[in-house]
């Protein structure tokens, strides 16, 4: 009986961990970000003084709004602090609706479309050695976060 309980509190503390708007922020927020940014830098590279140009400084400020979001959600959970903001600015739209949530899986949806535009365009042979270890750091944190949400969520399913 005793075990079941360390196993039940040990389960709620990784639950509240993978939960909390720090280990979101940090693992699926700041990364999209990352690859916002990127395809809107590497879009203002390959198109200067075209439309393309525009909507790439376009995107860099829509990344640059969320990244300042989310950085102040992981912030304010740090300190104890609820935020009165969403991670982004499409879920931010999104309260004007009352479904900021449905709003936040379109901005998910959006943003896998960038990273696949990035891969399928070729633009991502073409990042700086920087941009390209800001990628790797982006998809690495985010790809192993999930992994071990989905791991944790499949054990417990499991017990």
């Amino acid at each position: 009986m005793e075990q079941d309980n360390v196993t039940s509190q040990d389960a709620y503390t990784l639950q509240e961990i993978f939960s909390r708007p720090f280990f979101l922020s940090a693992t699926i927020g700041i990364p999209f970000c990352i690859f916002k940014l990127l395809f809107g830098l590497t879009a203002v590279r390959v198109a200067p003084g075209t439309a393309l140009d525009l909507f790439g400084w376009g995107v860099i400020l829509w990344a640059g709004a969320d990244l300042v979001m989310n950085t102040g959600r992981a912030i304010l959970d740090i300190i104890g602090m609820e935020a009165p903001f969403e991670y982004c600015t499409i879920a931010q739209f999104g309260r004007l609706f009352k479904r900021p949530m449905v709003f936040l899986a379109f901005d998910t949806l959006l943003t896998f479309c960038i990273i696949s535009a990035m891969l399928w365009s070729g633009w991502i042979t073409i990042l700086t050695r920087l941009e390209s270890v800001l990628w790797y750091a982006a998809t690495t944190l985010n790809l192993i976060s999930l992994s071990l949400v989905i791991l944790y969520n499949e054990i417990r399913r499991s017990e």
